[in-house]
C-alpha cells in the first residue's frame, strides 16, 4: 500500500509519521537522538533523579547551622547595645531634669517624682544621690540580666565611687561595657 507521494505504509503508526512530516521533507527518518525530545526515558529499576538526596539536605542543614551560630552572638550583642542606649538616654534625661529642678529650687533632688522624671521601659534600679553641690546617679536595665552591669553619671562635687561604669568626668555617662 502506497500513498500519493510514493510512501509505503505497513501500519497505522507509519501513516501517522508520514502525515506529520512536511511535504518537502525526505522519507528518511531523522536520527534517533533528535527524534525524541522532552523527558529522558529512565529504565526500570533506575533511581528517580527528581528529588534531593539525604546528603544534599544534610549539607544544607550544616551550612544553615554554621551561619546561625555566627549570627546569634552578634544579635545578642546588638540587643545589649540597645539596653545600654536606653540606660544612657535615661541618665541624660535625668541630668536635664536635675538642672531644671536646680534652676527653680536652687538645690538638687534625689526623688524622681519631684523631678518629673519618667524612666524608659526596662530601666531598673535607678538610684540618685545628692551631695552639697552636685548629684550622682546609677542605673541598670532588666534585659542585661546582671545587676552589676549598667551606667553611671555625676555632676558637681558628688562622688563617682560605687557608680556603675565609674565615670571619670563630671556630666559624662559611663557604662560597664
Amino acid at each position: 500500500m502506497t500513498d500519493e507521494r510514493g510512501f509505503a505504509h505497513h501500519s497505522l503508526r507509519g501513516l501517522r509519521r508520514v502525515l506529520r512530516r512536511a511535504p518537502n521533507e525526505s522519507s528518511e527518518a531523522p536520527p534517533r537522538s533528535s527524534r525524541r525530545r522532552g523527558r529522558r526515558r529512565v529504565p526500570r529499576g533506575a533511581p528517580d533523579e527528581r528529588g534531593f538526596t539525604l546528603i544534599e539536605l544534610l549539607v544544607v542543614l550544616v551550612i544553615i547551622g554554621v551561619v546561625a551560630s555566627i549570627a546569634a552572638p552578634q544579635l545578642s550583642e546588638t540587643r545589649n547595645m540597645a539596653y545600654y542606649a536606653a540606660v544612657k538616654a535615661d541618665l541624660r534625661n535625668l541630668a536635664a531634669q536635675q538642672e531644671l529642678y536646680y534652676a527653680s529650687h536652687y538645690k538638687y533632688s534625689a526623688f524622681e517624682d519631684s523631678l518629673g522624671f519618667v524612666r524608659s521601659e526596662g530601666v531598673d534600679s535607678l538610684s540618685v544621690k545628692v551631695a552639697t553641690s552636685g548629684w550622682s546617679a546609677s542605673a541598670t536595665h532588666l534585659g542585661l540580666g546582671d545587676a552589676t552591669m549598667g551606667c553611671g553619671i555625676f555632676f558637681g562635687n558628688a562622688s563617682n565611687a560605687g557608680l556603675r561604669g565609674a565615670p571619670a568626668d563630671a556630666g559624662v555617662v559611663a557604662c560597664t561595657k
